[in-house]
């Protein structure tokens, strides 16, 4: 999003807090703290800033939009970002599922468990035919997903989540799933609260291990665009989820400015929602914010000034692919403080940073599991994922690792 901002005329100085070294060559990091509201806001105000993009969710579950509208020293702020009341639908997966049952938004069959109502969970599960969904009901760092495969497995995650803390406070509530068979898609709508864009589609891959096997990540790379997508479906997806979603964020009063991520599972050609997040999710943004033409600062302007549906979404047609490299060990214990070499070395590539940060001498290292997002683009998948694979050979760090299968799912799906 940085590297995005940056090119906008419009914008004549970006700080990204708390940043790293990859957007420090977009504008300047400032050491601010996520969850520090008050810290964040004084700065706004020092700084005389002009526009707020929240990138991550948990500031905007904590209310960092409403804290800021209601300052009147920063009553003339454009803030790219829900309400509190509107960033449920990614911070309570109960609300999200409560909001989709009410404005008749197609998702699948569920019900709600706590730890006085374990038993009927067990219940419901004996209902379901497997695979069984569990969900974390609060945040988890895209980790509070479990698909089981038998009954006895997922009585005994339930009992996990619900009784030994598995996923913290997220999970003191267990959202339990019908199982929906498909393929997996991502959508993006940014919305000034009344009328909306959307913006190009993609896939990402979730699973640690080549053929989409092992522990759920944060995301091992994305392609746009969607080769299944194609009119008539994303038209279903428009018709049946996106207006229905804005709609039902009008009609009960949720005051929403900003992206709405949904997570679709296109059923026998029918789309179903998985799961709303309430910002641009990763890894997908590194495929779809490089096909977008449009000034980004200038449809964040039209955002705040309520004029996105005089906007028009320009595209570039060319496909794009992802790839992450992660920290070995990822997405379980990993070591950090791996020096990285040959990123610079990339032309013909993005090169994105997430967990990097610099040491004393400048040198870059590791320092989070997903470490350099590898962005290309092709003619068609195949080539957007040779030229990204390529590149992801070429930078080296201690234990670096990346699945060189992205996309191959759907390279027979294009046309």
């Amino acid at each position: 999003m940085a590297w995005k901002m940056a090119q906008s005329p419009l914008c004549s100085q970006l700080y990204i807090a708390p940043g790293n070294p990859g957007t420090a060559q977009c504008g300047k990091n400032v050491p601010l703290a996520e969850t520090n509201i008050a810290q964040v806001k004084q700065f706004v105000i020092e700084q005389v800033i002009d526009m707020v993009v929240v990138g991550p969710e948990q500031p905007l579950v904590n209310g960092i939009a409403d804290a800021l509208k209601s300052d009147p020293l920063c009553k003339n702020v454009i803030v790219i970002g829900p309400s509190k009341e509107g960033a449920k639908l990614e911070g309570s997966k109960d609300f999200a599922k409560q909001f989709m049952y009410r404005h008749r938004i197609p998702t699948a069959e569920y019900q709600t468990f706590t730890t006085e109502t374990i038993n009927e969970a067990y219940a419901f599960l004996e209902k379901l035919s497997p695979s069984y969904v569990l969900k974390a009901d609060g945040l988890a760092a895209g980790k509070g997903v479990l698909i089981c495969d038998s009954l006895s497995q997922a009585k005994a995650e339930v009992k996990a989540m619900l009784f030994s803390g598995k996923f913290g406070d997220a999970g003191n509530k267990v959202v339990i799933e019908q199982f929906l068979k498909g393929i997996e898609m991502s959508v993006f709508v940014l919305t000034d609260g009344q009328s909306y864009l959307m913006l190009p589609a993609a896939k990402d891959y979730k699973r640690i291990g080549v053929g989409d096997t092992g522990l759920n990540t944060g995301g091992m790379g994305s392609i746009s665009p969607v080769p299944f997508a194609d009119a008539a479906f994303m038209n279903k997806v428009e018709q049946q989820i996106v207006q229905p979603t804005i709609q039902g964020l009008q009609k009960e009063n949720i005051d929403y400015k900003g992206f709405i991520f949904i997570g679709l599972m296109n059923v026998d050609g029918d789309p179903y929602v998985i799961e709303y997040n309430v910002r641009l999710g990763d890894p997908e943004t590194e495929s779809v914010l490089p096909r977008i033409k449009n000034d980004l600062v200038d449809l964040f302007l039209s955002v705040g000034n309520q004029t996105i549906g005089q906007k028009k979404m320009e595209v570039i047609e060319d496909t794009v692919a992802t790839v992450i490299l992660v920290s070995g060990g990822y997405p379980e214990d990993y070591e950090k403080n791996k020096v990285i070499s040959h990123w610079d070395d990339i032309t013909d590539s993005l090169v994105f940073h997430a967990g990097t940060k610099c040491n004393e001498e400048n040198t870059l290292q590791t320092s989070g599991g997903r470490v350099l997002a590898i962005t290309s683009f092709g003619k068609d998948i195949a080539s957007a994922l040779a030229l990204s694979n390529k590149n992801a050979k070429k930078i080296q760090f201690d234990g670096k690792y990346y699945r060189t299968d992205i996309g191959w799912d759907l390279m027979n799906r294009e046309k």
